[in-house]
């Protein structure tokens, strides 16, 4: 009976390390491995061409995949949710962020944590349904999380994850380009991470100059910002060597630094700071570059429980920083109280000297 017993209990341990070993094999043959930089499609490329001294706008919003609402929260971040509560509560968010983008008529926009095909988000093509309700611009979309399972929280995981970032424009863009973040961390968790990256889109400008447009998302979670550091560096060389040539830039998105300038103590709330959350590094400091954000306006939260007004901490993690050749003439975070997303979007205006 003993042995019979042990037979058992030894056949189902061989099926589970069998069926975990099998697991990983396949998630890693099959782990995205984009190139360094790849060329990204544009999709209705429209022909207005920007002028030097015209005032334009760009807005930048991180969407949390329509499933971060303001009655969310997110097990990385310490809640226990890995999904959107319910499809009728993805599309009514993705109806209510594509209703702001609408009515808010920026020139440009970055968004990130846009699905495409997630379970988190009930398969839902949300590039598709945006581009329902936002009419004469470019789509440039490049993914960074490609995952056929995430097995994680056990009892509801996260499940299957294609998302991506989206830059639009209401200006004509010469090409844009997939650049991929350096760091990882260790296998096996790189396997279910996203890929970090940015968008570059090449705006002509009359005066025969460029203007470069980078989306990104930099890393959140990684222990002591050691990857944050080795993305910096990277964006650091390459601003340089735009800036060389002397074409305008202006970089924007989820930084998940608190940004220069900003003072997350200035919002109420009964948290602590949170440990992902880090101070950005004053070692990066691209000569003549200037932060265009938001002080007054928080534009994310901490999403281990739901929102609450005065409870969760929040701060100043998105907005935009732009060469010295670029005028800043005003910047508004809009304060949605997460309504639709653990984020807020922000808008800056400039003008190209």
């Amino acid at each position: 009976m003993a042995k019979k017993i042990m037979w058992t209990l030894g056949s189902i341990v061989l099926a589970a390390v069998l069926f975990v070993g099998g697991f990983l094999l396949y998630v890693t043959l099959t782990d995205y491995k984009p190139d360094e930089t790849e060329p990204v499609t544009i999709t209705d490329n429209q022909e207005n061409m920007l002028k030097k001294g015209t005032a334009f706008t760009v807005t930048t919003f991180n969407i949390g995949y329509a499933g971060l609402d303001k009655d969310e929260d997110f097990f990385m971040d310490g809640g226990t949710q890995s999904r959107s509560s319910s499809k009728i509560q993805t599309v009514l968010n993705l109806n209510g962020i594509g209703t702001f983008l609408k009515s808010n008529h920026s020139d440009m926009i970055f968004l990130q944590e846009v699905d495409i095909k997630s379970s988190r988000s009930y398969n839902i093509d949300e590039v598709g349904a945006l581009q329902n309700f936002l009419k004469g611009y470019s789509y440039s979309y490049a993914d960074n999380y490609k995952v056929p399972w995430v097995p994680v929280p056990v009892m509801q995981p996260m499940g299957s994850a294609h998302s991506g970032m989206l830059t639009l424009s209401s200006y004509k863009s010469t090409s844009a380009a997939r650049y991929a973040l350096p760091g990882k961390e260790a296998w096996p968790q790189q396997l279910f991470d996203l890929d970090r990256a940015f968008i570059e889109n090449r705006i002509p400008v009359e005066n025969g100059k460029e203007l470069v447009l980078v989306n990104l998302h930099l890393s959140a979670f990684d222990k002591g910002g050691s990857i944050r550091k080795q993305q910096l560096q990277f964006l650091g060389e390459y601003i340089k060597k735009e800036a060389e040539k002397g074409n305008y830039l202006i970089v924007g998105g989820d930084w998940n630094h608190s940004l220069p300038g900003t003072d997350p103590k200035a919002f109420k709330a009964t948290q602590d700071w949170p440990d992902w959350l880090q101070p950005f590094p004053g070692s990066f400091k691209p000569e003549g570059f200037q932060w265009a954000v938001d002080k007054n306006t928080p534009s994310v939260r901490t999403v281990d429980v739901a929102y609450q007004e005065g409870v969760n901490f929040r701060a100043v993690i998105d907005g935009f920083l732009v060469s010295p050749n670029v005028e800043i003439i005003k910047v508004e975070g809009h304060d949605l109280k997460h309504e639709h997303s653990d984020h807020n979007p922000v808008t800056a205006q400039f003008t190209l000297k």
